[in-house]
């Protein structure tokens, strides 16, 4: 039994019965907490056709259907909100019919397909915090849609070329020895992070050499005869500005933005970067001995990403890599110019002109041919429709700092006459923070995202092992049980939150047993588990038959349960697992108040026993597959 349509069809009739005419949308919602009801009719929209204030209008449609659905045993109106208290009689027949359905819940196939994009990660670095977020976000948006019907291809884009990798490369080749994650026992992506950091600690030493020097106009000698001159040329530009002569070398604020020009400059004249810039040449050379060196510290950060992957629980039908995904790009920026769609300036670069829909001119490749992040973007967004032709969309799990990269991107793709460009969207999310502030990748001082797990894991270790309860399982299930708990809790914290919205990550706030948390749910699933295995060990069989009436806290359990569906509906229409992670912790609280009022094996009456823990068995299956579908598990035990 379909609740709500049935509610719609039954308003609608008294709708037509009291005023002849039938209204389009029915304001149908969730009954405040303050009030009794499950269900509000808003009736300011009715007073049109009633002629009537709002609370007359309420007032009529009550007494119409208290007296002629059979669904509403009675109502109480405040100003023009009628609250419907639905009768024992219709909850238990909806959960009945909940019942009677083994996959509640579960679609079936509707044949229609989407892709979703989530993780892509530079290959100069291990993941980090962040990406935690974003993995466990596109993951539970994947997992919403299989759940409502849809085939769902799960991939990410592999940021495996540019500057920033041949940085790792760089810094490995002048200081790595041979260093490899065998000799050193590092997970490959650490190590090749290593040598992203150690790049940024040599370039910044050698940077404030060449500062001192352009800000003290003297001793050159060390520099190269390029180097000087350029250096030469911008102590020229600075004198024409004046500097400002105090010990802390400050300018007015009229000099900011040439002397922080002239200081980007100088960044690629440190020797180390310049060495990082020859390897890029090189690699778009394709250079043998500089793609094999790409290609090995490559596949030490893909094991090492793999591992990640695993302990995540997180999972790609196919990846797609940059290297070569841009090249398709550059191809389909050279038809655009071609047809007129981009343009080309005199230095040979090539550009799209958005101003007339409200942005600015966006470069598509540089004058020496070279791509940038668009074209490669674009050429991926194209090979993923060839691919996958059935495709709706895509969706794109990306911070929300790159919002106006995918407006840029969705617009390029709309004006190549691509349609399906108006079907991708930007899932956009919120920085993580946390208590001791952002996050450097290149400064090293990045939580780490298997250092972070590994964290999680333990502290759900000592606290199992406080708690006392855990003597009948063995030790490996104690190591489960840790995992489940310590990687639960980091999730649902990381979940919870509209994707939106900015976030503090609190470790120790995250994995408490009570308040709003991923192991409060799973708690309550272990309990609800150890009392359906009391039921068994007693003969008694779930059933709904024979009973009548219901608690207050069965029929607001009852009343949760049914809103799952219609819960799923809306985390995928709004991309949110945040929708799923709260309702989950709803459904928990609401059993909890139940299982606190009512003490179910005293209960006498077997009709009413049975139908509690038949009651019981679809809250711990409705809890189950909802946090399934944030990557959750939930315990047997706990």
């Amino acid at each position: 039994m379909n609740l709500d349509l049935t509610l719609r069809t039954e308003i609608q009739k008294a709708v037509i019965a009291l005023f002849n005419q039938t209204i389009e949308q029915l304001q149908l919602q969730p009954t405040n907490v303050e009030f009794e009801g499950s269900h509000t009719l808003v009736c300011f929209p009715l007073t049109k056709i009633s002629k009537k204030g709002p609370e007359e209008t309420a007032r009529l449609v009550g007494d119409y259907l208290q007296t002629n659905s059979g669904i509403v045993s009675r109502f109480n109106v405040v100003k023009g909100f009628l609250n419907l208290v639905i009768s024992d009689a219709v909850w238990i027949q909806v959960f009945e019919s909940i019942f009677a359905q083994a996959n509640y819940g579960i679609a079936e196939p509707t044949g229609r397909e989407v892709m979703v994009e989530y993780s892509s990660p530079n290959t100069n670095k291990p993941l980090h915090l962040g990406h935690l977020r974003n993995n466990f976000l596109g993951y539970s948006v994947a997992e919403i849609y299989k759940a409502i019907g849809y085939t769902v291809h799960k991939v990410q884009i592999i940021n495996d070329r540019g500057i920033h990798i041949c940085k790792s490369m760089a810094a490995w080749k002048l200081f790595g020895n041979g260093e490899t994650p065998e000799s050193s026992g590092l997970k490959g992506d650490k190590l090749v992070g290593k040598y992203y950091v150690e790049f940024d600690r040599k370039h910044k030493e050698q940077l404030q050499v060449i500062y001192r020097k352009v800000i003290n106009y003297d001793n050159y000698s060390d520099l190269t005869k390029d180097g000087e001159l350029i250096v030469r040329n911008l102590v020229q530009g600075l004198r024409q500005v004046e500097l400002v002569d105090d010990p802390k070398g400050l300018f007015h604020k009229k000099e900011v933005d040439l002397i922080s020009q002239i200081f980007e400059n100088l960044e690629s004249r440190t020797e180390i970067m310049q060495s990082a810039s020859e390897m890029l040449r090189k690699w778009e050379a394709k250079d043998p001995e500089t793609l094999k060196l790409w290609s090995t510290m490559n596949g030490w950060v893909y094991a090492g990403f793999d591992a990640t992957y695993k302990r995540m629980g997180v999972d790609f039908e196919k990846l797609y890599y940059e290297s070569t995904t841009y090249l398709l790009g550059k191809e389909e920026v050279l038809r655009g110019v071609e047809q007129g769609v981009f343009f080309k300036k005199e230095d040979g670069s090539v550009w799209v002109d958005l101003t007339a829909d409200g942005l600015d001119q966006k470069v598509l490749l540089r004058s020496d041919g070279t791509s940038v992040y668009m074209t490669q973007d674009i050429g991926t967004a194209i090979l993923r429709f060839r691919d996958f032709p059935k495709i709706e969309g895509q969706v794109y799990t990306v911070g929300n700092e790159q919002e106006y990269h995918f407006k840029v991107l969705f617009l390029i793709l709309g004006k190549l006459g691509y349609e399906w460009a108006k079907k991708c969207y930007h899932l956009s999310y919120g920085m993580v923070d946390l208590p001791t502030g952002k996050m450097k990748s290149r400064e090293g001082t990045v939580v780490d995202a298997d250092d972070l797990m590994q964290e999680m894991v333990e502290e759900a270790d000592k606290q199992t092992k406080e708690l006392g309860k855990i003597d009948e399982l063995s030790a490996e299930e104690v190591s489960d049980l840790a995992e489940m708990i310590g990687l639960g809790a980091l999730k649902f914290f990381l979940l919870k939150v509209d994707p939106k919205k900015r976030m503090m990550f609190d470790p120790s706030e995250s994995i408490q047993l009570q308040g709003h948390t991923g192991p409060f749910i799973q708690y309550t699933h272990a309990r609800i588990k150890s009392i359906l295995r009391k039921a068994e060990s007693m003969n008694i069989t779930p059933a709904v038959a024979d009973v009548k009436s219901l608690e207050p806290a069965e029929r607001e359990v009852i009343f949760k349960i049914n809103q799952y569906t219609n819960k799923l509906q809306e985390a995928a229409r709004e991309y949110s697992p945040a929708l799923i992670a709260n309702y989950a912790y709803e459904l928990a609280k609401e059993y909890n108040q139940f299982y606190q009022a009512i003490p179910i094996f005293n209960e006498s009456d077997p009709a009413k026993l049975k139908f509690r823990i038949a009651f019981s068995k679809v809250t711990a299956s409705t809890i189950e597959k909802a946090m399934s579908l944030l990557g959750i598990r939930v315990p047997e035990r706990m």
